[in-house]
């Protein structure tokens, strides 16, 4: 989830040729050579967090980790009066990469690498880590829109990019998969957003130490749920979906 302080020359692999490859990674053990752009961005996210442990001097395992807001602002947490006074836009993207605590980036990187082996077939190496960068810098940005004093950090406006563009592309009933399967692999996605959008849903409510929560003070930073960073991502994902879904079947280029 997201926290509040709280994307060449070959493109994607047209879905005509890898549809295949959904299937697979719905029956297969995963595979590192599978899915390259999920690692990736996974190991980006538990880098930085290894750092922000070693920075932070945390004893013994990381679950300890517990860092400070202004920690989170140094790693490049997406905090408003940086942004908008101190026009450092790039944490609208850096955020996307910091998270609070050791459950926070546990939650997280779950949701992702369960999307990500489901989407990555779909959108190819490229188009998931775009769809990963774009929905993130959404997501921030939905965030500040409403709560311009706070730190938002956390993948999860990104991991709700990933679950809207697969609802969209996951309706296609001209892929290979049966539609039964079709349909159920989209009806899980909703229902991820759905849950994790109903846990939101009360505002103002504190949750320490509950993964995907939005850290809303520099000094204090205090566990919350925003969902404008997730509905920021979500609805990014889900309008970059309707133009590709007429294209699913054509060439790469095309696509």
């Amino acid at each position: 989830m997201a926290q509040q302080v709280e994307q060449a020359e070959y493109g994607p692999e047209p879905p005509a040729s890898e549809v295949r490859a959904v299937e697979g990674a719905a029956r297969k053990s995963p595979s590192l050579l599978d899915a390259p752009a999920t690692y990736f961005l996974l190991g980006v996210n538990i880098l930085v967090y290894a750092l922000m442990v070693w920075r932070a001097h945390v004893a013994g395992f990381p679950f300890a980790a517990s860092f400070d807001g202004q920690l989170l602002v140094d790693f490049g947490g997406c905090y408003g009066p940086a942004v908008l006074e101190g026009h450092q836009w790039w944490r609208v993207v850096t955020g996307a990469f910091v998270h609070a605590n050791f459950f926070h980036i546990a939650l997280n990187m779950w949701c992702l690498w369960n999307l990500g082996l489901l989407g990555e077939p779909l959108l190819g190496r490229q188009g998931l880590i775009a769809t990963y960068l774009l929905t993130g810098i959404a997501g921030n940005l939905a965030s500040l829109a409403l709560h311009q004093d706070q730190l938002v950090v956390g993948a999860s406006g990104a991991v709700f990019g990933i679950a809207g563009i697969l609802i969209v592309l996951l309706s296609n009933k001209k892929l290979s998969l049966p539609w039964k399967e079709l349909r159920a692999l989209r009806r899980s996605v909703i229902q991820f957003a759905f849950l994790n959008l109903l846990i939101g849903l009360p505002p103002g409510v504190l949750l320490p130490m509950i993964p995907g929560s939005e850290v809303s003070r520099v000094a204090a930073p205090l566990t919350h749920i925003d969902n404008s960073a997730h509905l920021g991502g979500l609805f990014c994902g889900l309008a970059m979906g309707l133009p590709l879904f007429p294209r699913m079947m054509s060439v790469r280029a095309g696509y």
